[in-house]
């Protein structure tokens, strides 16, 4: 039973030269023939096409370099392409410059599975520090979210960030981990901009503010700006206190639904995912059945939360406890 209280990155390298390539072989296999827009192939798609645009190079030209028609190129950036071999997007990251280990990732995605639901596990044919979920997070104009352990990288400080970063890499220097923060705040980029920022709905269970991170310090100033943050007209902020219990009656676990918006006649751009993170390895869903159903999960915490307004006093409260 609920209780309502209340009313509610990768670092890119310069471009290399562009050479036009020579003849391949016709026998190299494809690594898919399967039509149809899987999340790897959008997310395939997408990256090709900032590193193109970032090479200097329109379609035209680029295609032109593959030996390829204007269309064929365009169909693999959008991620409907019916036929992709390695050795294409092998030539391709040579055009366009991009570095070995993005390279990497990308003919990993190239080699994932026809299939709606997408398990990705860390250093299986993607290296493990190929970031899939930015990049499908950074195309994304709505989030719908639910965190119950820490504050997700999109409203965290650099301190926590820090914070966290430190326990994770213990092994990293001094630069490695201010990259890795810089990486991390890049990211907020997506809510902060002033020009069609995505919008997001979270809901934070209040567990997230109790659990110390980098000490009282940090936590005040953390969650200080989590109440500055719910003001902005894009942000809708929920707090789950521990007296709702469990909504649900299961745990979930933390989720983020994303969508990337509509076409000319109100049609969605791509597929909505959700995304579920792991310690092995990310789960990516896409099948109706399954976003409908965290859909609604999120609509129940969200209904068993405090309203915004509500929220935001008790994120101010808990900020001055940290201060006290």
């Amino acid at each position: 039973m609920c209780v309502r209280a209340g009313a509610g990155g990768s670092q890119r390298s310069a471009p290399v030269p562009v050479v036009p390539l020579a003849p391949r072989p016709r026998t190299e296999r494809a690594v898919s023939e399967v039509p149809g827009s899987t999340l790897p192939r959008r997310q395939l798609g997408r990256y090709l096409r900032d590193w193109r645009i970032q090479a200097g190079l329109t379609i035209a030209e680029a295609a032109k370099l593959m030996e390829w028609g204007a269309s064929t190129l365009q169909r693999l950036e959008k991620g409907n392409a019916d036929r992709i071999r390695t050795i294409d997007i092998q030539e391709l990251c040579r055009i366009y410059g991009i570095p070995g280990e993005i390279a990497d990732g990308l003919k990993g995605l190239a080699q994932q599975a026809a299939v709606k639901s997408w398990w990705h596990s860390y250093g299986d044919l993607i290296p493990e520090n190929f970031d899939v979920y930015v990049g499908l997070e950074a195309s994304a104009q709505q989030l719908s979210c639910y965190q119950s352990e820490l504050v997700p990288g999109l409203l965290q400080t650099p301190d926590y960030a820090r914070a966290l970063n430190r326990l994770g890499y213990p092994e990293d220097g001094p630069a490695e981990l201010n990259r890795r923060v810089q990486l991390r705040l890049q990211r907020q980029a997506l809510i902060m901009r002033r020009t069609r920022p995505a919008t997001v709905a979270m809901v934070l269970h209040e567990s997230v503010l109790r659990r110390s991170v980098g000490g009282a310090r940090v936590m005040a100033t953390q969650v200080r700006h989590l109440a500055e943050l719910s003001t902005r007209p894009n942000v809708a902020l929920r707090i789950l206190p521990f007296e709702a219990g469990v909504p649900l009656g299961l745990s979930t676990g933390p989720f983020v639904i994303l969508e990337f918006g509509t076409d000319g006649r109100g049609q969605p751009v791509e597929p909505p995912v959700v995304y579920v993170e792991g310690f092995t390895g990310d789960l990516y869903l896409e099948r109706q059945g399954d976003v409908q159903r965290y859909r609604q999960a999120q609509e129940s915490l969200e209904r068993c939360a405090l309203d915004t307004d509500d929220s935001r006093i008790l994120l101010r409260q808990v900020s001055k406890g940290y201060s006290a």
